[in-house]
């Protein structure tokens, strides 16, 4: 597959307010894609680019154009501050575009680095708009000893949880691609292949899978998610692939893409 076909960065005036838009990557479908290919190429999930480029299923054509967000992987010692300063977006943009209350990430957290915000009125002197991102900006790198302090007590309690999770029972084991999913999106039925109403169970543990692979309704115990039911299905999932149902999208995008391990169980 080719790559990126273009980058681009706009601003728009739009009803007196100005909405900025980071770079994002154009990706032309060629002949054979398939949107799982895509998103493993480029980091993300079938999910993600359904959502980006309001499609309603998974079928797409040669020549179709798709936008892909820019993501970004939280490394140990990072800070909002600066990622941004190296991406050249603002704080601000940072926590809007993925829903963060505050400064602190933890390693292995995945940001999106593009996105849509409704900015400072467009009449408003330049002098205070960039006043005011300056003074953003500088809380956050005021707060970032603090983040990082906190960012090491929650990677603590992360490798504890894993520990936790990592003792798995007896059974057939196979390693496995996964990621995420939630019911909590625009369009989504929250209805799952065998019937189960993720939106009415939202703390159901399910996963989606290939069932000449893992038969709908086996349990299972995955690495790092714990006891679980094979209870959906995905046009994307084949072969040793999984999703893991998770109650929001935040939770969908901190687990990101990993290889885990999937035991059997009955």
């Amino acid at each position: 597959m080719k790559k990126m076909v273009a980058a681009i960065a706009t601003s728009i005036i739009i009803a007196g307010a100005t909405v900025t838009t980071a770079s994002a990557a154009e990706y032309k479908v060629e002949k054979g894609d398939t949107l799982w290919q895509i998103a493993q190429e480029y980091d993300t999930t079938v999910d993600e680019l359904k959502e980006a480029n309001d499609l309603k299923s998974t079928v797409i054509h040669p020549k179709q154009k798709l936008m892909i967000n820019e993501l970004y992987k939280v490394k140990k010692g990072d800070t909002l501050y600066g990622i941004g300063k190296e991406n050249n977006v603002s704080v601000d943009d940072l926590m809007a575009w993925n829903g963060l209350e505050s400064y602190v990430i933890v390693p292995g957290q995945t940001l999106e680095l593009s996105g849509e915000n409704q900015a400072q009125d467009a009449s408003a002197p330049a002098e205070d708009k960039e006043q005011s991102s300056e003074a953003a900006d500088e809380k956050a790198a005021d707060n970032s000893s603090a983040s990082e302090s906190t960012t090491e007590e929650n990677t603590a309690e992360a490798a504890e949880t894993t520990q936790q999770n990592n003792e798995q029972p007896q059974g057939k084991t196979i390693t496995v691609s996964s990621t995420a999913y939630t019911a909590d999106c625009a369009g989504c039925s929250g209805v799952t292949a065998t019937g189960v109403d993720l939106n009415a169970n939202p703390n159901a543990k399910v996963i989606a899978v290939d069932p000449n692979v893992i038969p709908l309704g086996t349990k299972v115990y995955v690495e790092g998610y714990g006891y679980a039911t094979a209870a959906d299905t995905g046009g994307a999932i084949q072969g040793n692939k999984i999703d893991v149902y998770v109650p929001t999208k935040s939770e969908a995008y901190d687990w990101g893409r990993r290889t885990v391990d999937v035991t059997i169980v009955e």
